[in-house]
């Protein structure tokens, strides 16, 4: 593997500010549920609020082919900026489509080639960070912590 195959992650001054203020919970939520659409495998969501001022919300799933992984990263990107009004901050990958890295400043979406997912082991590395799953049947209504408090009381029937 080459430098260049990398995703480089460019340095923050901690001015960064996303133009909306919807909620990381409801980007990743969005994220989550594009990638499921897309038919991407073991998608998760770190919850990484408290352990790192990196993001609050790592989205990692894997794509089986090039094309699932472009079409993947396209979902996520198309149904963030429809519903929300975003536009990543930062695109990395999509010349190599091994990984791709779409960082929304507070919520960054990976979306992996299988050797690269298991070769970083993101979950591993962040593994202080609370981690939902999906089914591939799922959706991100199956994660607590990316609920709000109203929509949790909703799920129960409070």
């Amino acid at each position: 593997m080459t430098q260049s195959e990398l995703p480089s992650i460019p340095q923050r001054s901690g001015s960064e500010k996303r133009a909306t203020n919807n909620p990381s919970t409801a980007l990743a939520a969005s994220a989550m549920d594009a990638a499921l659409d897309k038919k991407a495998r073991d998608v998760v969501v770190m919850d990484l609020r408290g352990i790192s001022g990196v993001a609050d919300f790592f989205v990692l799933c894997t794509g089986d082919s090039d094309v699932q992984i472009k079409a993947i990263a396209e979902s996520v990107r198309g149904d963030i900026r429809s519903k929300y009004k975003e536009k990543p901050w930062h695109v990395e990958g999509l010349d190599h489509l091994q990984w791709v890295l779409l960082d929304y400043v507070d919520v960054v979406v990976h979306v992996f080639a299988e050797g690269r997912r298991s070769f970083y082991e993101l979950e591993r590395l962040w593994g202080d960070a609370e981690i939902g799953t999906v089914s591939s049947e799922g959706s991100s209504a199956d994660i607590p912590f990316l609920q709000s408090p109203a929509a949790r009381a909703v799920r129960r029937g409070d």
